[in-house]
């Protein structure tokens, strides 16, 4: 199934949306900014399933209507990853992700962990819309067939 087209606010329908890699390209690759979060974004993919990951979920303003998105923001389950296979900035979340930041244009979160005061998972918290609390969508990347 496609991703589906955004809402009138501009994101997409709430739910996660399960894309491939082509798909994610095709739709938000449209600008030299987009292409270099993607490329950025496929390094930390890389990094991801080469460490067992299995599933990454995109969000941030770089999954919305906005001409010109700032980053990206996402999260991976943790489930089978060897934490000494993955790039150490992805387990760097000190100064406010400086470091993932600078390396691969965006930020990632394992999926579980807190995301903010009440406790909710960063799965759970990037289904909401930051402004409003309005659901939202996010997009998943099943990591065991993605190829670059």
């Amino acid at each position: 199934m496609p991703i589906p087209k955004f809402d009138k606010q501009g994101v997409l329908p709430p739910g996660v949306h399960v894309a491939t890699w082509p798909e994610i390209r095709a739709r938000y690759g449209h600008s030299g900014r987009r292409r270099k979060l993607l490329a950025g974004l496929e390094k930390a993919l890389a990094s991801l399933k080469e460490a067992g990951c299995r599933r990454a979920y995109i969000d941030g303003s770089f999954v919305t209507a906005k001409q010109g998105p700032g980053d990206f923001d996402g999260c991976w389950e943790e489930d089978e990853v060897d934490p000494d296979k993955l790039h150490p900035a992805l387990l760097m979340f000190d100064d406010n992700r400086a470091v993932q930041k600078a390396i691969f244009g965006g930020e990632m979160f394992p999926a579980s962990a807190r995301a903010d005061a009440s406790g909710s998972p960063f799965l759970r918290f990037f289904q909401k819309q930051k402004e409003t609390g309005a659901p939202k969508g996010i997009l998943c990347i099943d990591l065991t067939e993605w190829t670059p």
